[in-house]
């Protein structure tokens, strides 16, 4: 302390203002904190032991007191919160949607118009349909793979929360008693120590005294402060109870609609495609009866009309002569025609010898005669 430092001596150094406190009923206390945090009756015992062993006036212990706990649930409040956050149901919900799409993808229905062919269009439209369904059972096989994964990561979240839940009810507890203690002890320590103090400051006067009572006032101050952030800490696990229910049910929810996709929605959708496909095949076998059937009435036709054709062509060559009467006729004519062309030929010719037979003695007379002539000129000479 310096030489020159003034010490000022007061009977009164909390400025008249010391702190009074009236004396309750304590049992009354007692019985007004337990009921408040309902702590049964082996609890409050064990309430009532931890609370001898606080001491208000340790500033480490008032610090300490209920860190532990604290500790824990701020820990575990952690643990929850990365559970939800890195949940991602909207992937779930989105993946179910993509389910739904991919089955209304596949139209039954829907069919190509016109005739290509007796087999060929209901081999087509099987094979397009057969197609069609594996495609989207494929689609639909990868997508289930992922919600199965899903499924199974939901149902250990829920086992998970429930041992969070169970955790936080521990915690809970464990911070109430940890409360209850205290409170029990700030109780005690105002109505009996800080009381006893404050009388008898207020008897002797002296200021010692007096700082005494209000070291342990402010004491009392800063413990009920430390009371005060157990009781949010407790506030803080009872909301947690809430909201791990929530997320719990939440992830039940999601994992009972991938069920029932999986048991109900996908099997049903498979059944109702094998009766497409076996309607399709009884489809396919009505056509094709019909087909045979207008094919062969419609040959059947043909062939009586070739038929009736064929026994009229026959029957008029079966009644025709080897030869016709008008080539009979005809040819009868042609050959007296010749024999006539030749009897005239003949005629003719037998005029043309005669004449010719005159005109040849004609040519032999004059020929003699000329040949006497030159005779008789030769002899004159």
């Amino acid at each position: 302390m310096s030489e020159n430092q003034e010490i000022t001596l007061t009977l009164d150094p909390f400025g008249g203002e010391i702190p009074t406190v009236e004396e309750p009923v304590m049992e009354q206390k007692e019985l007004t904190v337990f009921q408040e945090l309902q702590l049964s009756e082996q609890e409050q015992e064990t309430v009532k032991q931890f609370a001898e062993k606080i001491d208000i006036s340790n500033s480490t212990q008032v610090l300490q007191f209920g860190a532990a706990v604290q500790k824990k649930i701020a820990d575990f409040s952690g643990t929850a919160l990365e559970n939800v956050r890195t949940k991602d149901l909207g992937e779930v919900g989105s993946m179910l949607s993509n389910v739904v799409t991919e089955l209304k993808s596949f139209d039954v229905e829907e069919e190509e118009k016109g005739l290509f062919g007796l087999f060929k269009k209901g081999s087509n439209k099987v094979t397009a349909l057969k197609a069609k369904y594996d495609k989207a059972e494929t689609n639909v096989g990868r997508i289930c793979e992922v919600l199965e994964g899903h499924q199974i990561q939901l149902l250990k979240d829920v086992a998970m929360l429930d041992k969070l839940y169970d955790m936080n009810l521990d915690y809970f507890k464990e911070v109430t008693m940890y409360l209850a203690a205290g409170k029990y002890k700030l109780a005690q320590v105002r109505d009996h120590d800080l009381a006893e103090l404050v009388r008898k400051s207020e008897q002797s006067g002296r200021p010692e005294d007096a700082q005494a009572a209000n070291d342990l006032s402010s004491m009392c101050n800063r413990f009920e402060k430390k009371l005060y952030d157990l009781d949010l800490t407790r506030m803080i696990s009872i909301q947690m109870a809430p909201q791990i229910r929530m997320v719990q049910n939440n992830d039940t929810q999601m994992s009972e609609k991938i069920q029932s996709t999986l048991v109900n929605t996908l099997p049903l959708w498979k059944s109702q495609m094998v009766l497409a496909l076996g309607l399709a095949h009884s489809e396919q076998a009505a056509k094709a009866h019909r087909e045979v059937t207008d094919m062969t009435n419609e040959l059947l036709k043909k062939n009586a009309e070739i038929l009736k054709t064929s026994t009229i062509a026959t029957a008029r060559e079966s009644e025709r002569g080897i030869v016709d009467m008008e080539t009979l006729k005809q040819t009868n004519e042609s050959l007296i025609s010749t024999l006539d062309e030749v009897m005239q030929i003949q005629t003719e010719g037998q005029q043309k010898r005669r004449a010719a037979e005159a005109e040849l003695g004609k040519m032999e007379d004059q020929l003699k005669q000329k040949l006497l002539e030159v005779s008789r000129g030769k002899k004159a000479d």
